[in-house]
This record gives structure tokens, C-alpha cells and sequence, in this order.
């Protein structure tokens, strides 16, 4: 039954979908478009997400777990989906370059400011990363409601010079064309949910790890001082 139902609505909407004009199915077109990449972004930064999450609480037990700080390179090829190991080999070629061997007292931190900007600078260049699709979801989600129902508009006055070039004057000769005009706005909300639900989503895991890397870079500068006292 379920199927017998779905076989009607998808036939009546085929032939809806038959009997628009072309500037709503280009609409549709550019509706269906936005949809797929917005899809396709979601489904790449939630596995994106998923794996940074997993890799970054596995690179804060290695590194608490050390007595010293551990080498940048072994941590990145180990955790290369963290954005915390970026600010960390950030923080230790800093830190290296200033008790390091050309310093004359590798005792001491001469300029723990310099490694705090450098884990900071380090930190906001993660963030820009993360966020590089999320322009595209807020995109999707503001305009695609307005290019649908720029659609739906078109397509009603579409509709009504129809019915005055037949001379037509009942609700049944003009309800055909608002039921196909009516199709791009259902477009546009179907490519502007999820688009939004998922940035919202998206925009609170970026808070998150933004506040994982200040309080790394904390942490970071805290065990440097400590070791290098």
C-alpha cells in the first residue's frame, strides 16, 4: 500500500514537474543543484568532524601521557585529522627555536609571549580550515527559500496570464498552474533545512574545538615553562 501511494505521488509529480514552464525548471535545476553539493558537503564534514573528534581526544592521553613534550612529527603522522597537533608542531618550533641550540642558557623560556601568539596564530588558521565549507551551507540556507519562491511567484503570474488569455474565470482552470508553480518553493525548503540544521550543527563543533585549542594552547605553555624552569 505504502508503495501503491508512493507510485501515485511520484506520478502526479512527474507530470507536474512535465507541465511547468522552462524559467521554473530552471529553477528547479539550480534548486536540485545546491542540494546535492550542500548534501555532499554535509555528509564530507560530518565524517570530517567525527574523525578530528576521535583523533584529538587520542592526541590529548599521548600527550599528557608523556613525561616530556613528545616530538611534532610522530604525532602528526599519527593523529593527521587533529587540528591540535597543527598548534602544537606550531608551539614547538617556536619553542625549539628559542631554547634551542643557538640559545646560550637553555634554561628558561626567554619569550613565552612570542610561543603564546604563535599557538594562537596557529589555533585561528585551524578554525579558518574548519569553516571553509560552512559559507556554502549558510548560502544554501538563506537563498535557496528565496530562489524557490522566486519560482513560485513566476510561476503564478505564469499561471494567471494563462487564465486571461483562455478567458477562463474559475479557481479549477487556475489551480493546475499554482500546484506546478508551488513545486519550486517545497525545492527551495527541501535544500535550505537540512543546509541549516547542519550549520547550526557544524558551527557548534567549530565552537568546540576553538575552546580545545585555547585551553591546549594553555596547557601547552603551561608543561613548556614547567619543564624549562
Amino acid at each position: 500500500m505504502v508503495a501503491a501511494a508512493f507510485w501515485v505521488w511520484q506520478s502526479d509529480l512527474a507530470r507536474l514537474l512535465a507541465q511547468t514552464g522552462w524559467l521554473v525548471r530552471i529553477v528547479l535545476l539550480i534548486l536540485v543543484v545546491f542540494s546535492i553539493l550542500s548534501w555532499a558537503i554535509i555528509y564530507r564534514m560530518y565524517a570530517s568532524f567525527r574523525r578530528a573528534n576521535r583523533q584529538t581526544d587520542k592526541f590529548l592521553e599521548s600527550f599528557r601521557a608523556a613525561e616530556r613534550l613528545p616530538e611534532a612529527r610522530p604525532l602528526a603522522t599519527a593523529f593527521p585529522a587533529s587540528p591540535l597537533v597543527a598548534v602544537y608542531a606550531a608551539g614547538m618550533k617556536e619553542l625549539q627555536s628559542q631554547v634551542g641550540g643557538k640559545n646560550p642558557n637553555p634554561r628558561g623560556i626567554p619569550n613565552p609571549t612570542a610561543i603564546s601568539a604563535t599557538l594562537q596564530t596557529a589555533a585561528a588558521a585551524e578554525i579558518t580550515q574548519l569553516e571553509r565549507w560552512m559559507t556554502f551551507l549558510a548560502t544554501t540556507g538563506s537563498v535557496t527559500p528565496f530562489v524557490g519562491l522566486f519560482g513560485t511567484v513566476w510561476g503564478i503570474i505564469d499561471a494567471f496570464m494563462g487564465l486571461g488569455e483562455a478567458g477562463g474565470t474559475s479557481l479549477r482552470a487556475v489551480a493546475p498552474g499554482i500546484a506546478e508553480a508551488l513545486i519550486a518553493t517545497a525545492a527551495g525548503l527541501f535544500a535550505a533545512i537540512p543546509a541549516v540544521i547542519a550549520y547550526n550543527h557544524f558551527l557548534s563543533q567549530i565552537r568546540r574545538f576553538a575552546a580545545r585549542m585555547d585551553n591546549f594552547a594553555v596547557e601547552f605553555l603551561a608543561r613548556a615553562e614547567k619543564l624549562y624552569a
